[in-house]
């Protein structure tokens, strides 16, 4: 069965309506409708992020393409995405890595990146996350 109209999620402006300056709007609208939908098709969101990352330039956009990456493929397929290069330490990549390096079963260097995470940290909300994380591999082994 075909989707109706309004179930195809959100429409992008004609072509001629758009600008150079909207492109990362629409991807990110499109993004956004994926997330609302279940199942998530975790392979069409990598894809936008992709998309999104190479529009931005964004470590941010980087970040959340390894988690829809993981999701899709495996802690180890997200780890490769966020151990490529990257422009500067944020807080959010190491502990996203340190997520993903739990789940893959890599205790010790989780831990390793909760701690980088909470030393990065700008503010004790930034730094409450990482800090438990970090307490709560450690009760793992």
């Amino acid at each position: 069965m075909g989707r109706t109209a309004d179930q195809r999620g959100p429409t992008a402006p004609p072509a001629g309506n758009r600008t150079r300056r909207d492109r990362p709007y629409i991807v990110q609208a499109a993004i956004a409708d994926l997330h609302l939908q279940q199942p998530r098709d975790w392979r069409q969101i990598a894809a936008l992020y992709n998309t999104l990352t190479l529009q931005t330039g964004s470590p941010v956009v980087e970040l959340n393409r390894a988690i829809a990456v993981a999701e899709l493929d495996g802690p180890e397929a997200g780890l490769a995405v966020l151990d490529g290069p990257r422009p500067r330490p944020l807080p959010l990549l190491h502990s996203a890595r340190a997520d993903l390096l739990r789940r893959a079963g890599r205790h010790d260097e989780a831990r390793e990146a909760y701690q980088r995470a909470v030393e990065l940290a700008q503010t004790d909300a930034e730094r409450a996350i990482p800090e438990r994380a970090a307490r709560q591999t450690l009760a793992l082994g």
